[in-house]
């Protein structure tokens, strides 16, 4: 019987079909990864490994791993595994594509819309005991109805915003590695090289993959494009942007606020500088998190394992 390692506690409807066919492991925190000692332990005699993007699956980790066959990454990122270790390995690596689109794209919306209209400040603002009456500028934000929204990265996930974007009469550009006629075409959204979809854009939206190409992506010469009154959202991953840059922009008033899903150290220290400041909306990494975002990922991952203990080959591999 094969052996399987789940590094957090899942949900049980999910790990009881796996442990219906093989030996499970599993680590016994929903909301704290497995320590590295103890997983480099655990790994010594299993054949699969389901985990999530904190668990680091790299040339350190596969050398105590001699059986390992199979990793199944409950995400659609997955900068966390060493491919090519993986591949030269011939261990069999997946992901969870085309389930988070949705959910995804309501979020960076949601976010949005969130930090230009400063709905999180009002609300404090009003739990605060700050709310003495009506001034005629207080709390005023930004409008989204009939701006101009740039995003940078237009896979499933920004083509999902962006069609969110024409229900509020926003003009849409995009920047991408490769040109979306078809989108062009049927949605009326417009490609720019990136300087010029940062110098018209009243909202930016990063949701490219994060990878040696795209690291600090958006830094200080990218943000002094932006408008003063432009308002930065990223909802793809914190490396993408140079974060002492963005606040630095923000602190002197060369943008007007930003709206932030993902930072490069994750979990984010309270006393990071961002969190100082009143214009940034700062959210834990949540995009994806619906309930049924959140199922189907478990399904997908289950499913794999499950054609890999049958002895199969599973969908939606990286490897």
């Amino acid at each position: 019987m094969k052996k399987v390692l789940i590094t957090r506690k899942f949900p049980e409807q999910f790990v009881a079909p796996l442990q219906e066919v093989a030996e499970v492991v599993q680590w016994h925190e929903e909301h704290s990864a497995m320590p590295r000692e103890q997983l480099l332990q655990q790994v010594a005699d299993v054949d699969a490994i389901w985990g999530t993007l904190e668990d680091q699956i790299d040339e350190e980790l596969l050398a105590h791993a001699p059986k390992l066959k199979m990793v199944a990454n409950l995400a659609v990122g997955y900068n966390n595994l060493h491919i090519e270790a993986l591949r030269d390995r011939g261990i069999m690596a997946t992901n969870t594509p085309n389930v988070l689109t949705n959910a995804t794209a309501d979020l960076a919306f949601g976010l949005l819309i969130a930090t230009a209209r400063r709905l999180v400040e009002g609300a404090d603002y009003l739990r605060a005991g700050q709310w003495q009456g009506w001034s005629p500028m207080q709390l005023t934000g930004m409008e989204v109805s009939g701006a101009t929204l740039g995003i940078i990265g237009m896979g499933r996930i920004g083509s999902a915003v962006a069609r969110r974007a024409r229900g509020f009469d926003m003009q849409v550009l995009y920047h991408n590695r490769n040109r979306k006629y078809e989108d062009e075409e049927m949605y009326g959204f417009r490609y720019r090289d990136l300087d010029a979809l940062l110098q018209e854009s009243d909202f930016v939206m990063v949701l490219t993959p994060y990878t040696a190409e795209t690291h600090h992506l958006i830094s200080a010469r990218e943000l002094a494009l932006m408008k003063e009154t432009a308002i930065f959202i990223n909802v793809s991953r914190g490396g993408t942007v140079d974060e002492a840059a963005l606040y630095d922009a923000l602190k002197n008033g060369d943008i007007w606020a930003a709206g932030l899903d993902v930072f490069e150290q994750e979990p984010v220290p309270v006393e990071h500088p961002l969190l100082t400041l009143p214009n940034v909306v700062a959210l834990p990494h949540i995009a994806s998190a619906s309930v049924k975002a959140r199922h189907e990922m478990f399904k997908t991952n289950v499913e794999a394992l499950l054609t890999f203990l049958d002895d199969d080959k599973p969908k939606n591999r990286l490897t």
